[in-house]
């Protein structure tokens, strides 16, 4: 049971494209994409404790307290601010493991962000970016707080407007391992590189998804089915699909006419993260 507190936001992302540009020596790779969030996604609660303890009051199947990025989030916080106090944890989860959604960055984005006022720790943003990258390559997007142009592992952000639109996710019941697919030796590693944004819309495409669909062809099936209604793509390394429809009732049409058994759900695109404004 979660407590009565206030809920603290924790959305979706989409790439709305993924290029791999190139390689680092170190082995990790160089994308180019932008990430949009979205008006859907976990809830997280949250209430200081005085004598330090950071305690998850919601477990992840199969996740180690160690591996948890909201236990994580919250330790390498309290590490780097010197603070006595801890934390209970709880989370409402809504988005899919292993979906490319993002909902294990989001989540620890939001630990550090609600923590850093809970706290009264109150870094500024760049500082919880930095902390942010510890934890993994998608959390600094959602410190970041805006729709962003991202370069490098996806660390080297630039504001972008993008224009208003509502999209329908599918989330077909697979996880994808995200290690599997960069290692994947099938993988396209030089698509060339953009140097000019903004870009025109419906730009691009994820070069991950070649990958995921081979591996795991439900992917394809998904994508096959939403692609007669629009311009369908994975996000991330999948296994979540979306197409981008002009407003929500075009795109909750679509999805009313979804095969049976097939889940997913509509969301709008937001342009600043909900909790923006606390940093």
């Amino acid at each position: 049971m979660t407590p009565a507190g206030p809920a603290w936001p924790a959305p979706a992302k989409l790439n709305l494209f993924l290029h791999v540009v190139g390689r680092r020596p170190d082995g990790y790779h160089l994308l180019q994409t932008v990430f949009r969030f979205l008006d859907h996604g976990d809830s997280l609660y949250l209430q200081p404790r005085r004598d330090g303890a950071v305690r998850l009051r919601t477990r992840l199947p199969g996740v180690p307290e160690d591996r948890d990025l909201c236990w994580r989030a919250a330790q390498t916080l309290k590490a780097h601010a010197g603070s006595r106090l801890g934390a209970d944890i709880w989370l409402e989860k809504r988005l899919p493991m292993g979906g490319g959604l993002g909902g294990g960055s989001s989540d620890a984005a939001t630990v550090l962000m609600a923590l850093n006022r809970l706290w009264g720790v109150g870094l500024p943003r760049e500082a919880l970016q930095n902390i942010a990258l510890g934890l993994g390559a998608d959390v600094p997007v959602f410190v970041f707080g805006r729709s962003a142009f991202a370069e490098g592992v996806g660390e080297r952000l630039q504001a972008v407007d993008l224009p208003p639109a509502s999209y329908l996710v599918l989330a077909p019941p697979v996880q994808v391992p995200t290690a599997e697919v960069f290692a994947s030796p099938g993988l396209t590693r030089d698509t060339p590189a953009i140097k000019i944004m903004p870009l025109p819309t419906g730009y691009g495409h994820n070069d991950l998804q070649p990958v995921v669909i081979a591996k795991y062809p439900l992917v394809g099936e998904y994508l096959g089915w939403l692609g007669q209604h629009g311009d369908a793509r994975m996000t991330g390394s999948g296994a979540c699909v979306f197409a981008a429809f002009p407003d929500r009732a075009a795109a909750e049409r679509v999805y009313a006419r979804r095969p049976e058994g097939m889940q997913g759900f509509v969301a709008d695109g937001l342009d600043r993260h909900p909790l923006y404004e606390t940093v």
